[in-house]
């Protein structure tokens, strides 16, 4: 039975499920279980701290699991990343107090407060850059004015609540995460080959809507360049003679555009549809 282990809470927590959900398998509907078997798939589910995943991975307690890349990074384990999920992005930054920093040189000899010291002292020994790293559980913008360091490194979304403590970023991103499938540095079992291929077919399939639409066969060469699909769109003779029948997947993102020159060039009944999952 494979066994993967699942984010118990936070940012990762419900998109993780809600992607396992779509993929086919099993999820709790208690949020206090934390273990799930799902006999059908033969899979086993942890939930478990974000911050564990990856420990628990790298040990070879669990087969695989899904965290953050900033977090399996900072992990220092054996665990490697096999797939980015693209959700939970974030950006990690250095900040300081405005004016005070402008480079990566200005880092040296300062104290840095973050939470995750082991991806930032991995950062700083690759660019061969001496400072000192301070740990600390969370509220890092505050560690400046109290004293306990002279910048921090830490995720950046908007930028609001560092202005709000007068602070500034600077310097080269000190990395870009986003939610990973991970696994342990050893060789695959098959049920992971599995859990991938689903994986991979649900985030295909967010990118992508089904549409269908009938069009006049004088402007069908014209509709299959609007709508080439994957490979090739399905096309179909009507029962009125002159019209085929045509479908085909479109981006999620152009299918208003791709909608509107459809029916400039001639084409009716323009339908669209969700693709729940898939296999390219």
């Amino acid at each position: 039975m494979l066994r993967i282990a699942v984010p118990n809470k936070g940012s990762l927590s419900e998109p993780a499920s809600q992607l396992l959900r779509e993929a086919g398998y099993r999820q709790r509907r208690d949020r206090r279980e934390l273990v799930l078997a799902d006999a059908d798939n033969d899979v086993e589910f942890f939930f478990i701290r974000p911050r564990d995943v990856a420990v628990y991975v790298g040990a070879g307690t669990v087969d695989a699991g899904i965290t953050g890349r900033d977090l399996l990074l900072d992990s220092g384990t054996g665990a490697v990343e096999h797939r980015a999920l693209g959700f939970a992005r974030s950006r990690f930054r250095f900040a300081a107090p405005e004016g005070t920093c402008a480079s990566l040189e200005d880092v040296r000899g300062k104290r840095i407060a973050t939470s995750y010291d082991g991806l930032v002292r991995r950062f700083l020994a690759e660019r061969g850059v001496d400072a000192t790293v301070v740990h600390l559980d969370g509220a890092v913008e505050s560690s400046v004015r109290l004293g306990v360091a002279d910048l921090i490194a830490d995720v950046v979304e908007t930028g609001t609540t560092l202005r709000a403590a007068g602070m500034e970023v600077f310097g080269e991103e000190i990395l870009e995460s986003e939610a990973v499938l991970i696994r342990g540095d050893r060789p695959s079992p098959a049920a992971l080959e599995i859990l991938d291929r689903r994986i991979e077919g649900v985030l295909v399939a967010r990118q992508y809507v089904m549409c269908d639409y009938d069009c006049p066969a004088a402007n069908l060469a014209e509709a299959v360049e609007l709508t080439p699909g994957l490979q090739s769109p399905t096309i179909s003779p009507l029962h009125e003679a002159g019209w085929y029948a045509v479908r085909s997947m479109v981006e999620t993102g152009d299918v208003n555009r791709v909608m509107d020159d459809l029916y400039r060039i001639g084409a009716r009944g323009i339908i669209v549809t969700p693709v729940l999952a898939c296999r390219i």
